[in-house]
């Protein structure tokens, strides 16, 4: 009888044990994502609000968005002095994972802008919502722009129409088509939602 008790004890531990091996593991693979995100805080900020008004938002992005801007970085379609040699530190394997960390997290509380959009942009935005979804929350197609800060969307604009920026095919011929002060009047207005 007690030897039927320890073989039950001991076959309900091997199972335990077993259970808590990909639990245990799956812990320890985000824990070494989460240590490799930490270089990402010094800029994009350890709480998701960036330290500078020209450092986008990469807390809740979209993970595919993330996925590709580092791609690009590594590859050179993409170039910013301190983006590019984090980028080339970071492993093939290691993009999907990394983006997926930060598309979980929750997007950084802002106070919204009560101001509607100036109207002569209103046609323009409603364009951008094909890509960027309705309230530009974004989606598989395109980025989150809601609540990224506006020298960021004015600059990204920019560099788009100037061609300083061309790793996506269809921004840069959208952004020539608008003037400056449409591009900036879009910049306040999506930095507000």
């Amino acid at each position: 009888m007690f030897a039927r008790y320890v073989s039950i004890i001991f076959a309900a531990a091997v199972m335990i044990a077993g259970a808590a091996l990909p639990a245990a593991a799956d812990d320890a693979a985000a824990n070494a994502i989460e240590a490799k995100t930490q270089v990402c805080g010094l800029c994009h900020g350890p709480d998701g609000h960036p330290v500078g008004p020209e450092v986008p938002v990469i807390w809740g992005q979209q993970q595919n968005y993330l996925v590709k801007e580092i791609h690009d970085y590594r590859a050179g379609d993409r170039y910013n002095a301190l983006m590019a040699p984090v980028a080339h530190g970071i492993a093939q394997e290691d993009t999907r994972p990394i983006g997926a960390y930060f598309a979980a997290k929750p997007w950084p509380k802002a106070t919204p802008s009560s101001a509607g959009p100036d109207p002569s942009i209103t046609d323009k935005l409603e364009q951008c919502q094909a890509c960027h979804q309705p309230g530009f929350l974004g989606g598989a197609q395109g980025p989150r722009l809601a609540g990224l800060n506006e020298k960021y969307l004015a600059k990204t604009m920019d560099d788009f129409a100037n061609g300083v920026r061309a790793n996506n095919l269809d921004m840069p011929g959208f952004m020539k088509a608008l003037s400056e002060s449409e591009r900036h009047a879009m910049a306040k207005y999506l930095s507000g939602l």
